[in-house]
């Protein structure tokens, strides 16, 4: 029975000293602080969940930020063909150009003095 209690103590502590350490962004599921409350708290599950679910990948784990892959492809906001390119760039100038147009015809008609 003792070796039991220890054993939990040794996890508890090291899980503690993992979480503490670990970097604020890696940590999954949880914020850091229930974490440390869980595994204080519930010292063999809270430990057990921690290892399981709370501990970041490694780094040369493949994971995905967003849960859509075809947004993670390298390269995806370059454009695939420069024609389309030129293109959607003359439209975003031609839309501002309109825009400023208007908002100089209504700062006119709001100000009709100046």
């Amino acid at each position: 029975m003792p070796y039991i209690m220890l054993v939990t103590f040794v996890v508890l502590v090291a899980c503690l000293i993992d979480i503490i350490l670990t970097d604020n962004t890696r940590v999954r599921n949880l914020p850091k602080p229930l974490w440390i409350l869980l595994v204080i708290f519930l010292p063999l599950a809270g430990s057990v969940v921690w290892l399981v679910a709370g501990r970041p990948y490694s780094d040369d784990a493949p994971r995905r930020t967003t849960g859509f892959p075809e947004y993670e492809r390298p390269g995806r906001h370059i454009a695939q063909r420069a024609e389309d390119d030129d293109e959607f760039l003359r439209q975003c100038r031609a839309r501002a150009e309109e825009q400023r147009r208007r908002y100089k015809q209504q700062n006119k008609d709001d100000n009709p003095a100046s």
